[in-house]
């Protein structure tokens, strides 16, 4: 199993780098993202290889770092995720987007992924949910605050906080962030009205 390959780009194509490792040249597939940051041909490059086997082929896979792997493989576990969409999610958000949307309820950042529709969005949220947090780089709280509003286990005045915030115009993950900031500032039983007033402050 090939983990990690280092060599020198030979060429590129459309979604796929050509990397010559000591005269042998390996074609590895990577997110567009990932090939827009690789070096010119004749330059050095390092790819994380996830290598697909199949009875009809080998495929490779290439990503700038661990957690970029780690994610095409925790993205293709979701039904309806193939290697095609997991690259396309890994084109447009680096890992720790990816994780920060998922574990946010960000449906709507998901589905910017080319191929990928509401409804496999609505499943990778839902199934990758739990597994988020330990990749993301929001704050636990924030997470917290997001996770309960959308399973409906929020107080109430949180819940109207969030919903408040989210209806002045502020994306999802702002109106949780802010309101998470709110609570520790005020205390889970301040009311509504004073959490909003927070959240204003610390949007602002």
């Amino acid at each position: 199993m090939i983990g990690k390959l280092k060599g020198v780009v030979d060429s590129y194509g459309d979604d796929f780098v050509l990397l010559d490792v000591q005269g042998v040249c390996y074609q590895v597939h990577c997110p567009s993202r990932v090939l827009q940051h690789l070096p010119r041909v004749g330059e050095a490059a390092v790819l994380a290889i996830e290598t697909m086997v199949r009875e009809d082929m080998i495929k490779l896979f290439g990503f700038s770092e661990d957690s970029e792997r780690e994610w095409f493989r925790l993205l293709m576990t979701v039904q309806g995720v193939g290697a095609k969409v997991a690259l396309g999610i890994l084109g447009i958000m680096k890992a720790s987007e990816v994780a920060n949307a998922i574990a946010l309820g960000d449906k709507t950042a998901v589905t910017r992924a080319p191929g990928v529709g509401k409804r496999v969005a609505e499943r990778i949220v839902s199934e990758l949910k739990d597994k988020a947090p330990a990749f993301a780089s929001v704050e636990g709280e924030t997470i917290a605050v997001s996770q309960a509003v959308q399973e409906n286990v929020a107080s109430r005045p949180i819940a109207d906080a969030v919903s408040a915030l989210s209806n002045l115009g502020y994306q999802p993950a702002q109106a949780s962030a802010a309101v998470a900031a709110a609570v520790k500032t005020a205390g889970e039983d301040a009311s509504a009205e004073k959490l909003i007033r927070l959240g204003l402050k610390e949007l602002a």
